[in-house]
């Protein structure tokens, strides 16, 4: 073996071990940490679930409230209650139903051949007493109780978490139930997921390496005089890497938020349906329906709230679906809206031909300026102009402030945090950052440039 192939060798060999060594590890500790992820969403989504059945029985309990309150245990009384409980439903398969405490079923909205009939010796699959247990567990003082069930929309037996409780007055167990399966599909994507990210996280390694073997045997041969430009795309690069998984984060937390919020809209659905019952009561029913319902528009304009809240902090979809000057046009126009200070946008030239993290940034720092305008300058009039060219888009953001002191900020340790954020994005993609202040109003220019495609 020649001296140059032994250089190359010794210094290859290396290289690989380290990467396989490093590969091994990276494997056992995604292995783990997937693990410990999925034990973390499931406790998170039963507690979640516990909690959602908890509630849904605190409504219908209040939902015939009036009922037991009155003391009457006639026949009319008790059909009253059990047509109101029949009424509530939430998503596809949820329901309420009633036992008494002898295991007969007085109401079951989706099994109605259940009812009038003793399901007392009814056991599961694996000889559980289904009925018993949960009658127990009413007696009790109610609580969560696992056993197996028909899904209505499925007609399969599945597994189901119910929540039960005793009306002693009428001898009832009132109780209602999730079912569970969508649980375990849920677990079984994230598995699905996690395993499908290692191994793409191994092949990442595995391709890494063959690039490095390959980049250290052409080192040998000759000197790449352009290493330091290299290094420097390649750290813009992981630069804007970082950026672009700031925003699927931004994304991911968007569609979970607005799932959580579907919640609060299945507590207020049950609300008005007790509100709209109470409606066709006595007097004092509806004046306990007024109140229902003006309790429920005060929770409507919470959720309206953190709706807007959210979507104003997240990434809008216009700017994926539109581009960046209906997505610039779109804030201002809310800024005008909901500000005290009108803001006026334009656009001139081709805008749409920049990369999606150059747009994110142009956007973000459209925003940070927005903000500090409203909080700090005291201006009458914004002005928004975005103009694209040959070689790239500019944007400009005008307002008749008082003015500030750009470098006195920036060097600020409390303060300037958003002046130097939008100087870190736009270097993050190689671009021009420049803001003007006077007496007489403060301009920020921000450019992004066209990059040619590698």
């Amino acid at each position: 073996m020649k001296l140059r192939q032994k250089v190359l060798f010794l210094a290859i060999a290396p290289l690989i071990l380290a990467l396989l060594a490093i590969a091994l590890a990276v494997r056992h500790q995604s292995v783990i940490l997937a693990q410990q992820q999925r034990d973390t969403i499931q406790q998170a989504y039963f507690s979640s679930k516990e909690s959602e059945l908890k509630h849904y029985v605190a409504l219908a309990s209040h939902a015939i409230e009036h009922l037991v309150a009155s003391g009457r245990k006639d026949e009319a009384t008790l059909n009253e209650a059990k047509r109101i409980l029949a009424s509530l439903s939430y998503g596809d398969d949820g329901y309420f139903f009633i036992y008494d405490m002898d295991g007969r079923n007085l109401m079951h909205p989706r099994q109605p051949e259940l009812v009038g009939q003793n399901l007392w010796a009814l056991k599961d699959q694996e000889g559980n007493p289904t009925i018993q247990r949960l009658i127990e567990r009413a007696r009790s003082g109610g609580g969560l109780e696992r056993y197996m069930w028909i899904k209505p929309s499925t007609h399969q037996s599945v597994p189901k978490l119910g929540y039960v409780v005793g009306l002693k007055d009428w001898g009832w167990m009132l109780g209602t139930g999730i079912y569970l399966d969508d649980v375990d599909q849920a677990l079984a994507k994230i598995d699905t997921q996690q395993s499908g990210n290692i191994r793409n996280t191994m092949l990442w390694i595995a391709l890494i390496a063959i690039a490095s073997a390959v980049a250290v045997a052409s080192a040998g041969f000759a000197l790449n005089v352009s290493e330091l430009r290299v290094a420097d795309a390649k750290l813009k690069a992981l630069a804007q890497r970082v950026v672009e998984s700031q925003e699927e984060e931004r994304a991911r937390l968007s569609r979970d938020l607005h799932d959580g919020i579907s919640q609060w809209l299945v507590s207020i659905k049950l609300q008005i349906e007790a509100g709209i019952i109470r409606l066709g009561g006595d007097a004092g029913q509806r004046e306990a329906a007024q109140a229902v319902f003006e309790h429920t528009a005060g929770q409507l304009n919470n959720v309206l709230g953190e709706v807007r809240r959210i979507s104003h902090n997240l990434r809008p979809a216009i700017l994926d679906d539109l581009g960046l000057a209906a997505a610039l046009a779109h804030l201002a126009q809310e800024c005008t809206l909901n500000g005290a200070t009108p803001v006026h946008f334009s656009a001139e030239g081709a805008t749409d031909g920049l990369p999606d993290v150059a747009n994110t940034v142009l956007f973000r720092v459209a925003q940070e300026a927005l903000t500090n305008i409203e909080r700090h300058a005291g201006a009458s009039r914004i002005d928004i102009h975005l103009n694209g060219d040959d070689g790239g888009v500019s944007l400009r953001i005008r307002d008749d402030g008082h003015g500030f002191d750009p470098e006195g900020v920036a060097h600020h340790p409390q303060r300037g945090i958003g002046l130097r954020n939008m100087m870190e994005r736009m270097d993050a993609i190689g671009g021009q950052f420049h803001i003007a202040s006077s007496p007489a109003g403060t301009q920020v220019l921000a450019r992004a440039v066209h990059h040619p495609e590698a």
